[in-house]
């Protein structure tokens, strides 16, 4: 099973939209198999958002992403990172589709509600970030033989 980390950033949190984007994924199938409340420093923001260092809108980031507690949470599931993304929509809540997290809950360019992992390998690079090995849960539901269909022992 894939995994990847979704992080339900300050305006979620205090817009009481915590539970509301949760449900949404498990929902959908995907497991939590880690999940915590925290105040993200500047420094766990700055390794977290590397990428974008030196972009206009790095600065701001980190400004917003360390102002209020956020919500991280690992979900495990078959195409998880592809699943959840799409879940979450286009970035800037007023461009998203209505039914995607951002399309439904999203009026901000600057604020856009959540972040997740954009690959397999970034997401366990980010995981790491935010969990330590004994935090992430290993957990078998048995609701899970029918969210899934198996092919020649495959998830389909």
């Amino acid at each position: 099973m894939e995994r990847t980390l979704v992080l339900l950033k300050p305006d979620a949190v205090q817009r009481g939209l915590v539970g509301a984007i949760t449900h949404r994924f498990e929902r959908k199938g995907l497991k939590i198999v880690a999940l915590k409340l925290m105040q993200i420093t500047r420094k766990l923001a700055q390794r977290h958002y590397a990428p974008h260092k030196g972009k206009d809108f790095y600065e701001p980031l980190l400004e917003f992403v360390t102002a209020g507690p956020t919500v991280a949470i690992v979900l495990e599931g078959n195409d998880a990172v592809r699943v959840a993304r799409t879940m979450m929509g286009d970035t800037f809540g007023p461009e998203a589709i209505p039914g995607t997290i951002r399309g439904d809950y999203g009026m901000s360019k600057r604020y856009n509600l959540i972040h997740g992992s954009d690959s397999p390998a970034t997401a366990a690079k980010e995981i790491e970030l935010f969990f330590s090995p004994n935090e992430v849960c290993h957990y078998d539901r048995p609701r899970d033989a029918w969210t899934y269909a198996r092919a020649g022992g495959e998830l389909i």
